[in-house]
């Protein structure tokens, strides 16, 4: 055999080889670019940390959309937990950046008592990390979040750590977190696990003191404040930890605490845990020696104390500055206070403070003026420039680079780069906007360009959770929409329609259903769809209703059960679809859903109850192809079936995918699932007779999943909507 030949054969085996291993990326997926739907942060920061080892270095912990690394030469922050598959790790409970090395940090994860917890460790500024599963439990989004900090590193020698347990008193580590011991001598040791929904304060926060020690030898002063009931909330050590004294103090819980570089000890109290329901709180200083006294704002008192204190900071650089943040103060509004004077003075920011919400124009979405905010617990001055001081709210992180003692102090959202939101639902009409989305606790927006915030649209009726949204296939500028209010405000009506895109909305008015306690037509449990010429609504009610005047009269819906949810066919204005879990049955309405009456569905399971999903934020397990006319994809349990018949017939799609959640684009499936004990984002484009895997180990946003949908006008496109990680797009990446 020539030797030519030969060398072909060689390469092309060579290549046979090459396939078979594969590189990262196998056969069965495809290379997708993610990109966040910009909306500029959006939930609840309950912390910022700057680090004291380099200028421009900060940190953020979320409650349920993990933790983020400010870069200071991209201007942006970072997240920093994007290939965590692990929900749990999520709700960041605690963070310390090391005090002498820029590179390592630690951070305390875990959601709540059920689940996971673990001490995170990176040395490479948290592009990486190491985990440490640990026995005692976190509460990352539960009350008292807002406390802290519980995860403290003694500058003295950083490899040793404190750690602030809930319901499990004090521990310790001495070889950087890999491992923890708890602290005997410590005089509370904790509560135990918590009953339902309830949860304990614990170890609210460990602040050592730097100048009781010196380089290589461990500190010797600690303090610890609990928040916890009973009759002392704080203590102090002299001892390394080993024994340890009560301090005195108000009867409040012991919130947040915070060192100076004297060892001066200041700390917020509060009458609970916060963020909400917090009654009445104080500030007090603390010498090094535990004396202490109480130096609450003067005119906080003046106004009625109300609300406390858990933003607490102190400045480096200039021994005595202090700043702090009020939380829960409804009547008055939520404020900062700055002394330059041990506490002796204070200065209320508040009324001299201004706030440029130009770049993320969603903060107005309440239609009210941007405030001070809300749920403020987070609080820092940067130690490399004392008026440079930023804090964290409900919804953004404010920032200003010149908070002095006189003058106005202008306050910007510090947030490009944050998203953290929870998305309950959205839709990719066939015309307008490309998306339209239902978030929690901030209504919901039409995105017309996926890269800027948007401005709010949801108004009249303004509801702050929007739990289902539909579009006419035929007349896209037609948008419907159903939610409930968080807050318990009047309200006519628990439903809307546009006409023009979702620019502008009407109320839609039911009629009453319920007793007058509890109206069912007001709730929001109950989703709404249009059909594909807009002219007709469904309602899912106890009681299904029809309109086809705009919401002006209603007729009660033969032949479909009370609170079964329905579908529009999106090319035949006639078609309505609908699951009827109880009798196992699919349903069709021909003629406008003056009645539905059911179709064989053979093929299908015997049993749809799987196909019923309850609460008023789940997905529709039914949809009609935005595409094709009678063509319909039904969820039933973790299969998925297709039908090309208006439900005559069903074959299954799902193969080998065990499917969570699905959604539909143009000429493709979406789907949220487990194929080979691989969970992630799947794409079929053969109506699942295949699926390639569409996210990557570098994108999993915690598998926190609430919704994914296709584009019915951009082949390939797909809208990701998460629990805490906010709302994303996915292309198919360029070939290289």
């Amino acid at each position: 055999m020539p030797g030519k030949q030969l060398k072909i054969i060689a390469i092309t085996a060579m290549m046979a080889l090459l396939a078979v291993q594969g590189p990262a990326w196998s056969q069965d997926a495809v290379r997708y670019r993610w990109t966040n739907v910009k909306v500029g942060a959006g939930g609840y920061a309950p912390n910022i940390v700057f680090s004291p080892a380099e200028r421009g270095l900060a940190y953020l912990r979320t409650d349920m959309g993990g933790a983020y690394r400010w870069d200071d030469q991209k201007r942006r922050w970072l997240p920093l937990q994007d290939g965590n598959a692990t929900p749990s790790y999520m709700g960041i409970e605690s963070i310390a950046p090391d005090p002498r090395n820029p590179e390592i940090v630690y951070m305390a994860a875990g959601m709540n008592a059920r689940e996971p917890a673990a001490i995170l460790r990176s040395a490479d500024r948290g592009r990486t990390w190491r985990t440490t599963s640990v026995p005692f439990a976190m509460g990352g989004n539960e009350d008292g979040r807002g406390l802290g900090e519980r995860l403290a590193i003694d500058p003295n020698q950083t490899r040793r750590l404190f750690f602030g347990s809930r319901h499990d008193g004090l521990w310790r580590s001495d070889d950087a977190g890999a491992t923890w011991v708890k602290v005997a001598g410590f005089p509370v040791l904790g509560l135990g696990q918590p009953v339902g929904r309830k949860t304990h304060g614990g170890v609210a926060f460990v602040a050592i003191d730097a100048s009781s020690g010196s380089s290589g030898t461990p500190s010797r002063r600690i303090w610890a404040g609990v928040a916890d009931p009973g009759a002392s909330h704080l203590y102090r050590s002299d001892d390394g930890g080993e024994t340890w004294a009560v301090v005195s103090g108000p009867a409040l819980l012991a919130a947040k605490g915070v060192i100076d570089r004297r060892g001066v000890l200041w700390v917020g109290y509060a009458s609970g845990l916060g963020p909400s329901g917090i009654k009445t709180g104080a500030v007090w200083r603390y010498e090094p020696d535990g004396r202490g006294r109480d130096v609450t704002p003067a005119d906080w008192r003046e106004t009625g104390a109300e609300g406390a204190f858990l933003g607490v900071a102190v400045s480096p650089m200039v021994p005595g500055t202090v700043a702090v943040t009020t939380v829960d103060r409804y009547q008055h509004g939520d404020s900062l206070w700055i002394s330059r004077d041990d506490g002796r003075t204070w200065r209320d920011a508040g009324p001299r403070s201004h706030r440029d919400v130009s770049k993320t124009p969603f903060l107005l979405h309440e239609g009210k003026g941007a405030d001070f905010g809300h749920w403020i617990s987070g609080l820092a001055i940067d130690p490399f420039d004392p008026t440079h001081v930023a804090y964290t709210t409900g919804a953004t992180v404010y920032a200003t680079q010149a908070l002095r003692a006189t003058g106005g102090v202008n306050w910007a959202p510090w947030t490009d780069g944050i998203e953290q939101t929870a998305i309950i639902t959205l839709a990719s009409p066939t015309g307008g906007a490309p998306l339209i989305s239902g978030f929690g606790d901030l209504a919901g927006f039409v995105h017309d360009d996926l890269d800027r915030s948007p401005r709010p649209t949801f108004v009249n009726p303004y509801m702050s959770n929007t739990n289902s949204i539909d579009y006419a296939g035929l007349a896209p500028n037609v948008i419907v929409r159903s939610g409930s209010l968080y807050l318990d405000r009047p309200r006519s009506a628990s439903m809307g329609r546009s006409e023009d895109g979702g620019r502008t909305w009407a109320e839609i008015v039911l009629p009453p259903m319920g007793n007058p306690a509890k109206r069912e037509d007001l709730n929001g449990d109950w989703p709404i769809s249009v059909s594909a010429n807009g002219a007709t609504m469904v309602v899912a009610t106890p009681v299904p209703h029809v309109s086809r005047d705009g919401g002006r009269h209603w007729s009660v819906v033969r032949g479909l059960p009370g609170r079964t949810r329905v579908v529009a066919d999106k090319l035949d204005p006639l078609r309505f679809y609908a699951v009827d879990v109880a009798r196992g049955k699919v349903l069709v309405s021909r003629d406008a859903a003056v009645s539905f009456v059911p179709v064989a569905g053979r093929g299908l399971p015997a049993d749809l109850a799987p196909a019923g999903r309850q609460g008023r934020e789940a997905q529709s397990a039914l949809l009609a192809d935005p595409d094709r006319m009678g063509t319909l994809w039904l969820q039933a349990g973790t299969r998925l079936f297709y039908s090309a018949d208006g439900g005559t017939t069903f074959a299954e799609a799902s193969r080998e995918l065990q499917v969570e959640l699905f959604g539909l684009g143009r000429n493709g499936v979406f789907a949220v699932g487990t194929r080979g004990g691989v969970r992630g984002v799947w794409r079929s484009m053969n109506r699942g007779q295949a699926w390639a895997r569409i996210d990557d180990d570098a994108h999993r946003w915690g598998g926190r999943y609430r919704v994914v949908s296709g584009d019915p006008r951009r082949e390939g496109r797909v809208y990701l909507g998460t629990d805490g990680r906010g709302l994303f797009y996915g292309d198919p990446a360029m070939a290289r």
